[in-house]
């Protein structure tokens, strides 16, 4: 590689860690409103490097923020690092946690943590050392860790199927947005959304654990066609056919499989793996019900096949395509 070309990478990637610091950096000290949370998920989804980066300052955060509490700052050193700006101010946050807590690290295990991402209508499969294996939906961010403490895996985004082989001495455990999967030999789905975290369970058994609201505990003890789903603080457990499981999975085939869906829940799924997006602007027609079985990225083949039958309209718009009566 040209010295001009690793140059040129090499700016490319502080540009993006500086970026994600000033993401993190607003949301640490600021918080983030409705349009820039939508800002940030844009920029997030642009490149897997920037989820990547984003996650990897944030883990760090988190990690010196825990050592910092192990040693109180001083109240000056404390209103220092609040009011630092920027990437400046967050690895001046990382240095001060660091140092006052050296002493702590040098006596914690040594975890080795592996980050994987997908890129927009891309799938990943993760082969473990001791035979699991972990399939990536589009757009996702799977951390994994295997130390002396137990194999964990930290769903950031998406989407992930896991297959795992069963340790009652190592147990495998899923963490999504503070939610957590325990593996009792186990196939599952587990979904990460904006809200809302659903585990699907194909086989063997696993615990579903949600945190704690109102006092009480919420979990779930989960066999093979339960569909766990935590949000705004409760927890419901309901029941799928297999048959429905496995048309939900059609993903790790490549497909969509739609039976009675309706075009906008269609149109939903498509827009997951596709930079050309699916709009249907006449709200009649996005209730209208669909069968079919479709690549992922076929999105003009179900626009055609919505004209045919349902005898819409189709208009393409820069890379959106229109949907009306």
């Amino acid at each position: 590689m040209s010295e001009a070309k690793s140059n040129a990478l090499a700016a490319n990637a502080t540009g993006i860690e500086e970026q994600a610091a000033d993401w993190l950096e607003r949301s640490i000290c600021e918080g983030l409103n409705a349009e820039a949370r939508v800002s940030l998920d844009m920029w997030l989804t642009e490149s897997p490097a920037h989820m990547v980066a984003y996650l990897r300052l944030n883990a760090a955060w988190d990690r010196t923020s825990r050592l910092a509490a192990l040693r109180p700052v001083p109240h000056k050193m404390a209103v220092a690092v609040r009011t630092k700006r920027r990437a400046a101010g967050i690895a001046a946050a990382f240095i001060t946690a660091v140092l006052l807590g050296a002493a702590t690290l040098l006596l914690l295990p040594a975890s080795d943590e592996k980050t994987y991402a997908t890129a927009l209508g891309k799938r990943e499969t993760i082969n473990l050392a001791d035979g699991s294996r972990i399939e990536l939906n589009t757009g996702t961010v799977l951390r994994v860790t295997d130390d002396a403490a137990g194999r964990t895996a930290w769903l950031d985004r998406g989407e992930a199927y896991f297959e795992i082989v069963h340790n009652a001495k190592h147990p495998f455990q899923v963490v999504a947005d503070g939610r957590r999967v325990t593996d009792l030999g186990t196939k599952f789905l587990v979904r990460r959304y904006t809200a809302s975290i659903e585990v699907a369970l194909l086989e063997g058994r696993a615990r579903f654990d949600a945190p704690v609201r109102a006092g009480r505990a919420q979990s779930a003890l989960l066999v093979p066609g339960d569909v766990a789903v935590s949000a705004s603080g409760s927890l419901a457990v309901t029941r799928k056919p297999a048959r429905q499981l496995s048309d939900e999975l059609g993903w790790r085939r490549g497909v969509l499989v739609f039976d009675n869906v309706t075009l906008a829940d269609a149109a939903f799924q498509f827009n997951r793996y596709n930079s050309g997006k699916l709009v249907i602007t006449d709200p009649a027609a996005a209730r209208l019900a669909i069968y079919g079985t479709f690549r992922t990225g076929d999105v003009e083949r179900f626009a055609r096949v919505a004209q045919d039958v349902f005898g819409l309209r189709i208009s393409h718009l820069g890379e959106q395509i229109v949907i009306s009566r």
